[in-house]
């Protein structure tokens, strides 16, 4: 094992903040004992070294071969108690689960009254913080206690964790069906991007209502109305219908903004709502509302007040800066935005172990892009090659297909014409093979494969032709996926008007939204 990141416990020793560390040491020195153990001479040794290396371990320690991965078992379990134990770590959810299981110990000995006191109180906080699914199990060890624990209001107490149990249980049964119906969703357009035509389309829709739960919108709380909204934004991006993206983006965060004690409770779920918010608008090419919920976004996860851990900082990190570039994108200010690449590039690495790889790909291809719609043709090639040379990026096949259709375009621009044929072979065969072949690439790839063909004097005359053929495809509820990764409709009327593709968007801009 030569890279840290493959070991479990090397990626969690290195994820520890100094505080952390220092909070695991007095936890472990709280046992005069502990001090020479095995197990915490190899935390000091991993958290010493830059990579993973086994024969440094037997070398550095007293730790023999047969017995390292036991020792390794037991720091890793010690390192998470530690963490359970400090500040930094604890919230509302942990700490009903601190008072359930302080609840089920007094149980167990026999101390029901002062455990069913424990419970109420717990309930109470789970039930105001909208964590159904700890209520209800409140609920089931109360109704185990009250049965042990005789009172004279014991047909009273019964009908009413009876009634309790029922309530929970159908909130919770909505809500695994609506988060169930929601992740499924998302694991479809991860696959396979937006619906491609007609069929794509009724097969979406027929999944959507098959699986959603019937339900009363006055009957949910906040929890079931975070599930609901997530899966209609994941089923109208499947469908292309951006508007909607918008309508229910809009309420995700709206209700967390009504819910503020929700925020700190639940950080990951506010930061996507606020990042499907700014895609949306992104897509409709509102730049006014993109601006301002961009700002009011940064302004809250730059409290100090804002819960931030490690996965929450990343996060932070991908969507804001992702939302940064499209910000650019929106009305063609790409070389004004070229000045962000760098700056990401340089904290890219910082995230790699908690930021997925699809989402480093996207950040490459809108690398790309923006090079592209600067003029960049090698920068954008050099961007692009990174994702089509991934052999391991086994989702967003969508991302594939257009960073190879954009690849031939960029080479086309720069006048690589010895790569081109090999490079339209090879993209048409790729298409062909995931069966993604739309009518918008296929236009193109003829195209471009007939261009050396055309007399220099004839150059305009096939553009403005092909422009015209693409034109029909722009409003197509399917074909118009394509321009969503690539605006080749611009592109073909820079080559025509002779000028350059920015000051073509930027126009097509102001004209519409001044």
């Amino acid at each position: 094992m030569t890279k840290g990141q493959k070991d479990n416990l090397f990626s969690l020793v290195k994820s520890m903040t100094k505080s952390e560390k220092r909070q695991f040491k007095l936890y472990v020195g709280r046992l005069g004992v502990n001090e020479d153990s095995k197990f915490l001479n190899l935390f000091n040794v991993l958290d010493k070294m830059l990579n993973y290396d086994e024969k440094t371990i037997l070398k550095s320690s007293n730790i023999k071969k047969q017995q390292l991965a036991n020792v390794k078992a037991h720091l890793y379990k010690q390192i998470l108690v530690s963490l359970r134990l400090s500040p930094s770590h604890q919230n509302a959810r942990s700490q009903i689960r601190e008072q359930l299981d302080f609840a089920s110990i007094l149980y167990h000995k026999g101390l029901y009254k002062q455990a069913l006191k424990i419970l109420d109180k717990a309930k109470d906080v789970a039930i105001l913080h909208e964590e159904k699914n700890l209520a209800y199990e409140i609920v089931e060890l109360e109704k185990v206690i009250e049965s042990q624990y005789i009172t004279r209001s014991i047909s009273g107490r019964a009908d009413e964790l009876t009634i309790q149990a029922k309530e929970l249980s159908q909130a919770n049964v909505i809500a695994s069906k609506l988060s169930n119906l929601s992740l499924q969703l998302y694991g479809l357009f991860l696959k396979f991007g937006y619906a491609k035509n007609k069929k794509d389309a009724k097969e979406i829709q027929a999944y959507f209502k098959a699986r959603l739960p019937k339900y009363n919108i006055n009957d949910l709380g906040v929890r079931e109305k975070l599930w609901l909204y997530k899966a209609y934004l994941w089923y109208s991006f499947l469908m292309q219908d951006f508007l909607n993206c918008y309508k229910y983006a809009l309420k995700w965060v709206m209700l967390f903004r009504q819910n503020p004690d929700m925020i700190n409770l639940n950080p990951v779920f506010f930061v996507k709502g606020n990042n499907y918010l700014l895609e949306s608008l992104f897509y409709i090419k509102n730049k006014d509302k993109f601006q301002e919920y961009l700002s009011h976004f940064k302004e809250m996860i730059d409290k100090p007040t804002f819960t931030k851990d490690e996965n929450v900082e990343a996060l932070c990190f991908l969507y804001h800066n992702v939302n940064m570039v499209n910000y650019y994108f929106i009305d063609g200010s790409f070389k004004e935005g070229l000045k962000l690449i760098p700056e990401i590039e340089k904290q890219l690495p910082k995230y790699e172990d908690r930021i997925d790889e699809h989402h480093t790909m996207i950040f490459y291809y809108k690398f790309a892009s923006m090079h592209f719609g600067a003029g960049n043709n090698r920068e954008c090639i050099h961007y692009l090659n990174k994702i089509i040379s991934n052999k391991s990026l086994s989702m967003r096949e969508d991302l594939q297909c257009f960073s190879r259709v954009l690849n031939v375009v960029a080479h086309y621009e720069e006048g690589l014409d010895y790569h081109l044929e090999s490079l339209l072979r090879d993209t048409y065969k790729y298409l062909l093979k995931i069966n993604d072949l739309n009518e918008v690439q296929k236009e193109m790839i003829k195209f471009i494969r007939g261009l050396p063909d055309i007399f220099p004097h004839d150059i305009k005359k096939a553009f403005t032709l092909f422009h015209t053929q693409l034109k029909q495809y722009e409003n197509h509820p399917y074909e118009r996926r394509a321009f969503l990764y690539l605006d080749i409709i611009s592109w073909l009327e820079s080559k025509i008007e002779n000028k350059p593709v920015a000051q073509i968007i930027k126009a097509k801009y102001i004209e519409q939204y001044t």
